[in-house]
């Protein structure tokens, strides 16, 4: 069976930037690592990993290119785990990111699972829509905010430290 993707790149701007390829359910995570970086014009040379996703793109349990885990934990590898171990109809999103460093991070989705074709070498790109731009788009870390958030509102003025009674509770 041949695995129909969609790779988006996670952007803020009003293009649309992703690519559609076709890739043999066979192929290894690494392969399909390949044809991502090959398909959106990176080298291949960085750290990458991929993380599977819920519904919300949530992120999950890592599959990474390297093991850098100094063997303390088990870690999935991109070489060793195929792309039908890891995708599938119930399991459809995974995202991707390619330069710890730069943080690109990309939205992969299977599309559909069709029939090998005959006479079409795989993986097949089919569509590239937009140009990657020269920086990875800036990355916005935030915490969620929690129910506990109002239970340790107790007013305090952390910059008024004459005023925090360090010396009456000081041990």
């Amino acid at each position: 069976m041949v695995y129909r993707f969609r790779v988006i790149l996670d952007n803020d701007t009003e293009e649309d930037i992703f690519r559609d390829f076709e890739i043999r359910e066979s192929d290894t995570m690494e392969d399909l690592h390949n044809v991502i970086t090959q398909s959106f014009g990176f080298d291949g040379t960085e750290i990458a990993s991929f993380y599977i996703s819920d519904e919300e793109w949530n992120q999950g349990e890592e599959i990474s290119l390297f093991d850098m885990s100094d063997g303390l934990n088990a870690v999935r590898l991109m070489n060793e785990t195929t792309i039908s171990d890891t995708v599938h109809e119930a399991q459809t999103k995974l995202i991707y990111v390619y330069d710890f460093m730069n943080m690109w991070t990309f939205f992969v989705e299977l599309a559909e699972i069709v029939e090998v074709a005959e006479g079409v070498d795989y993986p097949n790109l089919m569509y590239v829509q937009g140009q990657v731009p020269t920086e990875a788009p800036e990355k916005v870390f935030e915490a969620e905010k929690d129910e506990f958030d109002q239970e340790f509102d107790d007013d305090f003025d952390v910059d008024d430290y004459d005023n925090l009674d360090f010396e009456e509770n000081w041990n």
